[in-house]
């Protein structure tokens, strides 16, 4: 089968836009939650979250266009002109249908879908946007990027909420494998509005600290649940004979594994057991032609509330067998809170950038970790040899997935 690699990575997150800024802030370990600033969020039970700062679509987008479109939408298209910058693809030069897109997503176009919703209410129907049919619809960073890059190949939106950044890389896999040389994967999200924020509270799995260090902390004794946040990342997946052969300037990854298992438990409580996420990473690695023990590095989800990193704790363990207590692990979306789809997206860059210097960030906001746990958490930078990394990610409604990303030519 055709070996896919990585070859650009564009991100808009709470600690930084670009990939290199987003990597100097996490390797520094930067706390970038902080209390909701969009909005007054005094009344709802979450206060604290990952905002990107200054973000603005003057920046990135014609005026025409964002009026059109919504805030995640906003985040999509500029993370796309990074990561094609940084993977120095042409589309334009390239044929139409050698270029596909798909994204994950969890919340959609929210913030323009709360905006619709107050004009209705408040003026009448003949108030609400043309544009809201599109702007709040799950594919429409889809949509808007093929637009946008004038791309026909295979494009498709992935809803597996948190898992959805990994489940589109999946999916770019196997179109890559049918006949199209690239694919744009990953996934923005910009959930923080009145609206959205009532419809995660729902969940009971939010913290209710207003403090951002005693919020979101993966792994911790005080774990209490995580914080939303805002962003994501835009990767460029290509046939690695062809990115050889267009001379790509950057190849940071082997996509070699990928799996996706289903709990089928009910959504509002947590499985009684850990069976489909641990069957999950073994058969990424598995996928990969792997060994657990030929694996470096382990990105947890990290969903921050004890029951969670509790049965994803054990998943690890059954799955690395007496080896687990060696395997590093790390979560660094504990830095600027679960960003949905856009989250599983930003590691996956985490895990390229791990494998490319050799080293590997701390676990977000972890003071005190779990002693029942067991494991070897990554409390520091730590620097080491990575040549292969387990990313893992769970969404709302039972969805596992992983993918194993390998050094090109290991």
């Amino acid at each position: 089968m055709s070996s896919i690699v990585l070859t650009g990575a564009g991100v808009v997150a709470p600690s930084g836009v670009g990939a290199d800024a987003y990597w100097r802030s996490t390797l520094d370990g930067e706390l970038h939650v902080r209390p909701i600033e969009a909005f007054d969020a005094s009344r709802y039970d979450t206060t604290i979250a990952g905002q990107v700062p200054g973000f603005s679509s003057k920046d990135y987008i014609d005026d025409r266009l964002a009026v059109q479109t919504d805030r995640w939408t906003w985040m999509a298209l500029a993370a796309t002109e990074f990561a094609l910058a940084d993977a120095g693809y042409d589309v334009a030069g390239r044929e139409a249908y050698h270029t596909g897109v798909a994204f994950g997503s969890g919340s959609g176009g929210v913030e323009f879908g709360q905006r619709e919703i107050q004009a209705l209410w408040a003026r009448g129907r003949r108030a609400v946007s043309a544009y809201q049919s599109i702007a709040w619809f799950y594919a429409a960073n889809t949509g808007q990027v093929s637009i946008a890059r004038g791309t026909k190949g295979p494009s498709s939106v992935i809803v597996t909420d948190g898992a959805g950044g990994l489940d589109s890389v999946g999916y770019a896999r196997r179109v890559i494998r049918r006949g199209t040389p690239t694919v744009l994967a990953g996934g923005t999200e910009a959930p923080l509005c009145p609206y959205s924020l009532s419809c995660q509270t729902a969940n009971g799995r939010m913290t209710t600290s207003p403090d951002p260090l005693r919020g979101y902390k993966p792994f911790d004794v005080e774990a209490n649940g995580y914080a939303p946040g805002e962003g994501g990342a835009v990767l460029v997946l290509e046939d690695a004979a062809e990115a050889r052969r267009r001379g790509a300037a950057n190849i940071y990854a082997e996509v070699a594994g990928y799996a996706a298992t289903h709990d089928a438990h009910h959504h509002h409580e947590a499985p009684g057991d850990s069976v489909q996420l641990t069957r999950c990473m073994r058969q990424a690695i598995a996928d990969a032609g792997l060994l657990p023990q030929d694996i470096d590095l382990v990105i947890a989800d990290g969903a921050g509330n004890r029951d969670f990193d509790a049965l994803e704790v054990r998943a690890i363990r059954e799955t690395f067998g007496s080896g687990a207590e060696n395997v590093p692990v790390t979560a660094p979306q504990g830095f600027i809170g679960r960003l949905c789809a856009g989250g599983s997206a930003l590691n996956l860059v985490v895990g390229a950038l791990a494998i490319r210097d050799g080293m590997v960030p701390a676990v977000g906001n972890l003071a005190d970790p779990d002693p029942e746990y067991g494991l070897d958490f990554v409390r520091e930078p730590r620097r080491m040899r990575v040549g292969a990394v387990l990313v893992t990610a769970r969404g709302y409604g039972g969805f596992n997935s992983s993918v194993v990303l390998r050094r090109p030519g290991a």
